[in-house]
């Protein structure tokens, strides 16, 4: 039996999210279709917060916006009192749009642009460096707009973390950051510079992490760098854990650590190291996809049930709507949305309609009897699902909804055919 998460029940056979039936949720506004319950959202962010301050009253929370970038989900969390983790300038907008504060923002990235720079210092927004030559290039665009910057390096603190290679972002080898041995050097070049000053230190070791320790293992090292900074004159208004606390995608095993777990093993590491610098710095941390994770499902229709060699279950949601299984191996709980209280009587592999033997939503699973025409719902698909969905064989990204306390309401419509010919342009010599 599925351990579902308090967010979902099963009430006469049907999948219910958020008081609202999933079967006539997929009826009202079609399928594919994620559905994002509110007050999950809600809950997760409160859940954060008060593991942390437990600990240490001076805590932020920036949602990492890369995990889900919908604006209702920002304006959700904005609400709250909640910042962003933001990756291009497209997330800056989105989280500003939402009612975020400038000061609230942290815009990270190994690879920004000077159009992403002087976003930052026209919004007053806090800048996380990768690189010397990132610095140089801030340096001169705050020059030129006759301003002054904050800005925090990010560090590698060379760690290697139990989660998938392409994931894990605090490896020696990784692209990310710079080395803990060479950022006394950083911070020494970023204090010398008129137009750019050093109030934070950034780190970030990977996503979907289980294990508690390598976050315990990053805080220290961040603490020792704080230390030797502290003593060069860098005056510290925030240190960065990062994030990539996982979740437990599979509801038959073990349950994933929780926020408590997670407070308790990095936040006395660090106001240890405060306490004896006589500093009181902010914590931030940017937790993504333990935040909205669980918050949303998928809903895809039965178009065929085809028996070969294994019975292939035929659905209209491929990797083009979420591709973490074929990306990542990633594996997603599935049920059948409109026989949720029924007893499996089969094996089932579930496919989608993508030209590709790589589009496979789940591989062999245990389910009730399928026929076309039935509704199944993927769980857990509220990080990095509609976010890292594409327009693959010419199908359009399907729609959003948000549901509370049962009631719903579309956070974006699906596209259409026009909507793929938007952009779209045809020069002159074709015309």
């Amino acid at each position: 039996m599925v351990n579902l998460p308090p967010n979902l029940s099963v009430r006469n056979n049907h999948l219910f999210i958020g008081g609202c039936d999933t079967t006539e949720l997929a009826g009202t506004y079609g399928t594919p279709l994620y559905v994002t319950d509110e007050d999950r959202i809600r809950d997760n962010y409160q859940g954060y917060v008060t593991a942390l301050s437990l600990y240490y009253p001076r805590t932020r929370v920036l949602y990492a916006a890369k995990a889900n970038g919908n604006l209702s989900i920002l304006k959700i969390l904005a609400q709250e009192g909640a910042g962003a983790d933001v990756f291009s300038s497209g997330e800056v907008h989105l989280a500003l749009l939402a009612g975020m504060q400038p000061g609230f923002l942290l815009f990270n990235g190994s690879s920004k642009t000077k159009e992403d720079h002087r976003l930052a210092v026209e919004k007053g927004i806090r800048v996380s460096l990768d690189s010397l030559d990132e610095l140089s290039q801030l340096n001169q665009v705050a020059k030129e707009a006759g301003k002054v910057v904050e800005v925090s390096f990010r560090v590698n603190p060379a760690l290697d973390v139990p989660t998938h290679p392409k994931i894990a972002t605090g490896l020696a080898t990784s692209k990310f950051g710079i080395p803990a041995t060479e950022i006394l050097d950083a911070y020494k070049a970023a204090l010398s510079c008129e137009h750019v000053t050093p109030v934070g230190i950034h780190c970030h070791i990977g996503s979907q992490i289980l294990d508690i320790e390598p976050f315990a293992q990053e805080a220290r090292v961040l603490m020792q760098v704080v230390s030797e900074l502290h003593r060069l004159g860098v005056k510290f208004a925030f240190v960065d854990l990062g994030g990539g606390l996982g979740v437990a995608y599979d509801h038959h095993g073990s349950a994933a650590p929780t926020f408590s777990d997670y407070a308790g093993a990095v936040i006395p590491v660090c106001t240890d190291t405060f306490s004896r610098l006589g500093i009181q710095p902010e914590i931030w941390i940017e937790p993504g996809r333990s935040m909205v994770c669980d918050s949303t499902i998928l809903l895809t229709r039965v178009n065929s049930v085809k028996r070969a060699h294994k019975t292939f279950v035929n659905v209209d949601a491929g990797f083009n709507t979420l591709i973490r299984p074929a990306m990542y191996d990633s594996f997603h709980e599935v049920l059948v949305a409109n026989r949720a209280g029924e007893a499996a009587c089969g094996t089932f592999t579930v496919t989608g309609p993508i030209c590709e033997t790589g589009d496979i939503l789940a591989h062999d699973r245990q389910l009730p009897d399928i026929t076309a025409g039935d509704l199944v719902a993927v769980l857990d698909t509220g990080a990095y699902g509609y976010a890292m969905a594409s327009q693959y064989n010419g199908r359009g990204r399907c729609a959003e909804a948000l549901v509370r306390k049962g009631e719903a309401d579309l956070m974006r419509r699906a596209e259409t055919t026009q909507d793929l010919m938007h952009a779209l342009v045809t020069p002159s010599w074709l015309k």
